[in-house]
């Protein structure tokens, strides 16, 4: 085995801020390609305008387990919330506070770049990697393709999990070969998957699988890794409550069915996978865009592929049962990319390419950072021609019409792998990971000043107080019909449609109540009430549906939803406005929004205040005496029996009493939440609401907690066992498993 050099915690400690001051420096070469960069698409329709909505009701004291009157998206137990994640409920109690969110939402995931490339930094020193080029995978994962176009740009909670799940992979390793105790591992894990996006979650589980496979190799003993093994049960059961909710309320969202299918889209062929080190590659599959991609998303760095002609592999070979977890967990995320297109909530393979970087940047940068060579360099650089020659062939083959910009690119990549060889040999191998760390910049630049105008933006307005301004003063609860797909590209801003219509969740900046929200889970039976889709967007027939006549109360769909106003696009009813208004509603004026809305309100005022959120009652006197978002509270008397229909979505966990007494609850065209009195109920009615499992995810967590505490103490009494002085020579007895003499970051944690 070859034995590992020796370094210093200063050293550690100097790259650790080099890295984090790398991933600033490429942030900022990123916003002078594309200041909005990281304010687009989900970003800006979804994460932000929902963090300064839940911050809001944090601040009241509020717990935003379920808003009614959001209907579409009101439960946020099974919404990417992170409620059950601390730092994320941080992020949301700041963002009311802060008025522009482009720059918020910027910060934020810098903060996330930088605890990313921190973890990567320390997987590869916990695999002996020197520091410098630690540092270098650890600048590099944050600009690479998929993470820095998608899930840095848009996907926020795949980014967060991302970071989390990095450092708990080096805790993973510290814990299993006896550096650190259980605590770092569990909190890790516990934040990856309490991020409420099921992808990290899995894929911190086969990362889990895959060092505790690697530590069973590499130590040749199963403890370490049953350890390992056991700490991460304990955080998956006490993450479970994140997800309980959503796997039993699967059954009335779009996201209900199980089934495993390979539809090819988004799923990318190993070849484009495995093109990581041209920055020009357009790589080919099928997506939004059609086959040939207009971002380099396979991207993973310049330098990974060239540089295998510099490892000295002879001594590399002779160590490679330490290797092996980052290459299985490289190879098992490379045949998810593949396929199946979907596996349940499991959808778009695509998505699993930042875990593919992961794995072999981590994979590349230990093995140069142990075994990078420059001996005979006219042959290896010969090799490192041929691997080039190879990447401009499939970037060549994936879009041909692009052949110029390939041909530039492999040439830069050539030019960069002949300074960075000539530095390592005449000044050292620090000099040569400066320039590949400062090499990171540039390309990231170019890379998304290239791919100007994105695809990807919606172009939402930045700033809250301006949104405010230019939009009209909307009280009660708002039905907007409208369809996204309408506006032109030249409108969708503060002065043109921006400033009368809301998509996704941008009433939430606002600070506006409308039914409709971003969701990726949808309640099935609400959409196909108002043919709604996951972007607040509705069909032509949406109007009708609306204010439609429910059979079984005679009331209106637009009624039993207790809705006060209904916002008509225009350019989807070009007409409406010179139609009659329905019964009990009238056309209101709002001067300076006549081009894009048509409005709609009732002739007696707001109904949301009136009666709680009691929408029909038969052959009931009902009178509302208490309101929260969970519970509804009626007195009620019904001497024959009767119904009582409540303006609320009929998620999974509601539960009437009357007087104590539990009673059944039912669903009004399979949507709203009612309750059938038998003869002679009177009394206190209450209709409460918890997620579903809620207490068994209570249990678990409590469990989990107890587990860890378990594992603690086992570490803890080891550790004073070890340290006891044996025999008669009094020297303290080494420890259970080899210590290199590096330190790394965890260091704080333990």
């Amino acid at each position: 085995m070859a034995e590992r050099s020796t370094i210093s915690s200063r050293e550690v400690r100097t790259w650790g801020v080099i890295t984090a001051l790398g991933v600033i420096a490429g942030y900022g070469a990123v916003l002078l390609a594309n200041v909005r960069h990281f304010y687009t698409d989900d970003t800006e329709s979804q994460y932000a305008p929902l963090w300064v909505m839940l911050g809001r009701y944090l601040r009241e004291g509020r717990f935003p387990a379920l808003v009614p009157e959001h209907w579409m998206a009101g439960n946020y137990t099974i919404e990417e919330a992170g409620l059950l994640n601390p730092p994320q409920l941080l992020i949301d109690l700041i963002a009311p506070s802060v008025d522009n969110l482009a720059v918020y939402a910027t910060v934020v995931k810098l903060i996330f770049a930088i605890i990313l490339a921190l973890g990567v930094y320390r997987i590869c020193l916990a695999y002996g990697a020197k520091a410098p080029w630690a540092a270098v995978a650890g600048v590099a994962i944050p600009f690479s393709g998929w993470l820095l176009f998608f899930d840095e740009a848009s996907w926020m909670t795949a980014f967060t999990g991302t970071a989390w799940m990095a450092h708990a992979w080096a805790s993973g390793v510290r814990y299993a070969r006896g550096r650190s105790g259980p605590i770092p591992t569990f909190v890790f894990l516990y934040l990856a998957i309490s991020v409420q996006y099921v992808f990290p979650a899995v894929e911190a589980g086969l990362m889990v699988g895959a060092v505790a496979i690697g530590e069973l190799v590499h130590q040749k003993a199963w403890r370490p890794s049953l350890r390992l093994l056991t700490v991460a049960a304990c955080a998956a059961v006490a993450g479970s409550a994140t997800y309980l909710p959503s796997m039993l309320s699967a059954k009335v969202t779009w996201r209900g069915t199980a089934q495993i299918n390979n539809d090819q889209f988004l799923t990318v062929p190993w070849s484009e996978s495995l093109n990581a080190s041209l920055p020009s590659t357009l790589p080919a599959f099928n997506s939004w865009w059609g086959y040939v991609q207009p971002m380099p998303v396979v991207y993973i760095a310049w330098f990974l592929v060239p540089a295998l002609a510099f490892v000295d592999w002879r001594r590399a070979l002779g160590s490679a049962r330490e290797f092996v977890a980052p290459a299985l967990f490289a190879v098992m995320a490379l045949m998810w990319t593949a396929g199946p297109g979907a596996i349940g909530p499991l959808r778009w393979p695509v998505r699993v390419l930042p875990m593919v970087a992961l794995g072999l940047l981590v994979l590349v940068c230990v093995l140069l950072g142990r075994f990078a060579t420059v001996q005979d360099w006219r042959r290896r650089a010969i090799a490192a021609a041929v691997l080039i020659g190879l990447l401009w062939v499939r970037s060549f083959s994936a879009a041909p019409h692009e052949v110029i910009r390939h041909v530039i690119a492999a040439l830069g990549v050539a030019a960069l792998g002949a300074v960075a060889v000539w530095l390592g040999r005449s000044r050292g191998a620090a000099a040569a990971c400066a320039l590949i760390v400062v090499s990171v910049f540039p390309i990231a630049y170019l890379q998304v000043w290239d791919a100007q105008p994105t695809p990807m933006g919606w172009n939402l307005p930045e700033k809250r107080s301006e949104m405010k301004a230019a939009f009209p003063d909307f009280p009660g609860t708002t039905l907007q019909l409208a369809d996204r797909m309408l506006i032109p590209p030249s409108e969708r801003n503060l002065s043109g449609a921006y400033g009368s219509l809301v998509f996704g969740n941008y009433a939430k900046d606002l600070e506006l109540t409308y039914v409709s929200g971003y969701t990726p889970n949808g309640h099935y039976w609400f959409g196909e009430t108002l043919c709604m889709r996951w972007d607040t967007s509705v069909c032509p027939d949406a109007y009708r549906r609306a204010f439609a006549t429910e059979p079984t109360t005679g009331r209106t769909i637009v009624d039993l939803m207790k809705v006060d106003r209904v916002v008509l696009h225009r350019a989807l009813y070009p007409d409406a406005r010179d139609q009659p208004a329905p019964s009990g509603w009238k056309w209101v004026d709002y001067p300076g929004h006549e081009k894009y809305i048509s409005v709609l309100e009732r002739t007696d005022g707001l109904i949301s205040t009136r009666d709680g959120r009691v929408a029909a009652a038969q052959g009931v006197t009902a009178t509302s005496i208490g309101e929260s978002d969970t519970t509804s509270r009626v007195r009620v008397s019904s001497p024959d029996g009767g119904r009582i229909v409540f303006a609320r979505l009929g998620w999974p966990g509601y539960r009437a009493t009357l007087d104590g007494r539990e009673i059944p609850t039912t669903l009004v065209g399979k949507t709203f939440v009612a309750v059938d009195l038998p003869p002679g109920a009177s009394g206190e009615l209450e209709l409460s609401w918890q997620p579903p499992g809620w207490w068994i995810g209570v249990a678990a967590a409590l469990l989990g907690l107890l587990g860890l505490g378990l594992l603690e103490w086992v570490y803890l009494r080891s550790r004073r066992r070890l340290d006891r002085p044996i025999g008669e020579s009094g020297e303290p007895s080494a420890p259970d498993a080899a210590v290199t003499p590096e330190t790394d970051l965890a260091d704080a944690t333990r």
